[in-house]
């Protein structure tokens, strides 16, 4: 459970910086997504 938590903050935190990085907001939607699916894959597989 600590790794999912983990890798869940490790996520948001990566997201933050991109949205940081990136000026387009489906990009920034894209990268969402692609965490949350991510996330899901490592937490109920």
């Amino acid at each position: 459970m600590k790794r999912v938590a983990g890798f869940a903050l490790f996520c948001i935190a990566a997201g933050m910086v991109i949205a940081l990085v990136l000026p387009n907001m489906f990009v920034e939607v894209l990268c969402i997504l692609l965490c949350l699916l991510i996330g899901y894959n490592l937490f109920f597989c």
